[in-house]
């Protein structure tokens, strides 16, 4: 399959174009709940290409930019522990805590590794026995079944110094309290697609149902994006508020069964997590069951730990971006004390972020997309 040819033909995006200005007869906001989707957005002009009544409205889809500040600060305290190797996977490396970051930790001599895969700290272990392993563990469901799949590794390999801080959230839950907070006004969900893949499509169908609202699963090209938005007006056209599975070449209703049951297998739903800018949300994290207590860092390292909530920086408006009340040039500090180069806040560090796509593809551009 040509993707170039077949999701990012100018010809198949104009015509999508003309369709969706010909059918768009009301303002509609639509909230992308993927960074990925935001990059796609801003990368490929999209606004630019839509009526002015067509609004994005940028969501809490970015898992590096939803943890909470305490939660960093864990991962520097681990690091910074005699006889620990920290490892995790990209952009947390450069996300900012309340004095450091784990970047700067390292600079200053911590041992910190940043993964490609998670099974990389199964090697990790293997060659310093003598080292205790933490696999500071992040993602949504996207990333999930691979932790899921370390821990199975480890305890068939019988592999006694590695240790995991669980820090993986779910999607649904938080697309429900910015529903029921009712702060930001969102007519239609852009649905995530990787994630998706594993939950499948059919996992958005009650937040459907009980908020009467869209929601199109959307692949991330430039094709698929346009026609999601067409389905989107179409269902708001037709009074309909349904899950529609627009990338269907890689989702299915039912996800992947294997993987859910990986999942399954290894973690339970946590009772609170607190999300970076929305607040503590209800069963919306994952933490490993009782019995696999022996891996848990939380368990192992609790007398150390941070507990109490840490507040972001009072210049930083991350929270409010993540909650889909503000646009990230509406802050004080965008491309200015704060950049790729310089964060201050976690939207701007991760690839995935609002803040670091309006800052890649032009504060300009960023307006013209409001």
């Amino acid at each position: 399959m040509d993707l170039i040819e077949r999701f990012r033909n100018p010809n198949h995006i104009k015509a999508l174009s003309a369709q969706i200005n010909t059918e768009a007869t009301r303002p509609i906001n639509i909230m992308e709940v993927c960074g990925g989707h935001t990059h796609t957005i801003m990368k490929f002009g999209i606004p630019q290409l839509l009526p002015s009544t067509i609004r994005f409205i940028h969501g809490p889809g970015c898992p590096v930019c939803i943890m909470p500040k305490e939660r960093i600060d864990a991962a520097l305290v681990l690091a910074s522990q005699d006889g620990v190797i920290l490892a995790t996977l990209g952009d947390m490396i450069r996300v900012p805590g309340s004095t450091t970051s784990l970047q700067q930790l390292r600079a200053d001599g911590a041992d910190i590794r940043a993964l490609y895969s998670p099974l990389d700290v199964l090697k990790i272990a293997k060659e310093n026995p003598e080292k205790m392993v933490v696999f500071f563990a992040i993602g949504f469901e996207t990333t999930t079944p691979m932790s899921a799949g370390l821990i199975d590794r480890i305890i068939k390999e019988n592999i006694k110094n590695v240790k995991i801080h669980c820090n993986h959230v779910s999607v649904p839950e938080p697309m429900e309290a910015i529903m029921a907070d009712g702060d930001a006004k969102i007519d239609a969900f852009l649905g995530p697609s990787h994630v998706s893949v594993i939950t499948g499509s059919s996992m958005f169908e009650p937040l459907a149902e009980k908020f009467k609202t869209p929601i199109v699963v959307s692949g991330f090209e430039p094709v698929d994006v346009m026609e999601s938005i067409l389905r989107i007006i179409r269902q708001i056209n037709n009074g309909e508020a349904k899950v529609e599975n627009q990338y269907a070449r890689a989702v299915s209703p039912d996800g992947n069964i294997h993987a859910k049951a990986l999942i399954e297998k290894y973690f339970q739903k946590r009772p609170h997590f607190r999300w970076r800018g929305i607040g503590d949300i209800p069963k919306s994290a994952l933490m490993l069951r009782p019995e696999f207590a022996h891996l848990d860092a939380e368990v192992y390292y609790k007398d150390i730990l941070p507990q109490a909530p840490i507040e972001d920086h009072k210049m930083c408006i991350c929270g409010q971006i993540l909650k889909g009340l503000a646009k990230p040039y509406e802050c004080k500090v965008f491309g200015k004390a704060c950049k790729p180069s310089s964060p201050m806040g976690s939207c701007m560090v991760s690839s995935e972020g609002a803040c670091a796509a309006y800052y890649k593809y032009g504060a300009l551009l960023a307006k013209g997309a409001s």
